[in-house]
């Protein structure tokens, strides 16, 4: 990770990278059939993402859950 990646972003960014990370595919979803020789820049795409909601004190797992409260399950434990 370069130095310019560990910066924190303000609020509005960081609420906008929260929305564009909810709709974007789980790692697991990504795999060779589905995105064609893409797939690795696919997969480094969302990894750069979650590193930088990590970055700024956001758990990447928490995301979709609090953007889309409605359309997330609730948890069973």
């Amino acid at each position: 990770m370069n130095s310019e990646m560990s910066d924190k972003i303000n609020k509005d960014a960081l609420q906008a990278l929260k929305i564009a990370f909810s709709y974007m595919p789980k790692a697991i979803e990504v795999n060779k059939y589905d995105y064609g020789d893409d797939y690795q820049r696919v997969l480094e795409h969302i990894e750069i993402v979650r590193e930088t909601l990590i970055i700024n004190d956001v758990d990447p797992e928490e995301v979709a859950g609090e953007i889309n409260p409605d359309h997330t399950p609730n948890s069973c434990y």
